[in-house]
């Protein structure tokens, strides 16, 4: 059984996070959107990739943090659901592509409750690399269009 895990991480707000490489698709400097009307301010738009329609999530504003102005450095990472009976296609847009790093699957801590400062479906768990933590997503999660486009606030909800 497959004990390691390969995920390319990007920095957000000046944190690292990881996404299973096996879910990206491709890495796409940023480009203008085809902006829709009467969604959330967290999706940018829609590009056609090759035929697809895919939405556009800026990353973090879709976390609730504030958001930043696109500039070269901004890529979109357009991620792919692997195994499932309807394909999921979704580009998340973040502050800069990091690296490609291979974790031992024993060494992913679970991640703390946080409250509702960042869905906790979206956290697999906690790598460390050197002396820093890498925010690990759950790719899954991430290309669940339910989650993603979630828009409540969870506390209101109790």
């Amino acid at each position: 059984m497959e004990q390691e895990q390969e995920y390319l991480t990007f920095i957000l707000n000046g944190e690292e996070y990881g996404v299973d490489i096996l879910c990206v698709q491709e890495i796409r400097v940023w480009s203008s959107v085809t902006e829709l009307p009467n969604k959330p301010n967290y999706i940018k738009g829609v590009i056609n990739l090759r035929g697809i329609i895919v939405p556009i999530i800026d990353l973090r504003q879709r976390f609730g943090q504030e958001p930043l102005a696109y500039n070269e450095q901004t890529v979109t990472i357009i991620l792919r659901n692997q195994n499932s009976q309807k394909t999921m296609v979704v580009g998340i847009v973040v502050d800069a592509v990091s690296e490609v790093y291979k974790f031992d699957k024993k060494s992913i801590r679970t991640p703390p409750t946080f409250g509702n400062k960042i869905d906790r479906c979206f956290l697999q768990g906690l790598a460390s690399i050197e002396d820093r933590l890498i925010i690990l997503l759950d790719s899954h999660s991430l290309l669940d269009q339910n989650e993603l486009y979630h828009v409540e606030n969870k506390a209101e909800e109790a």
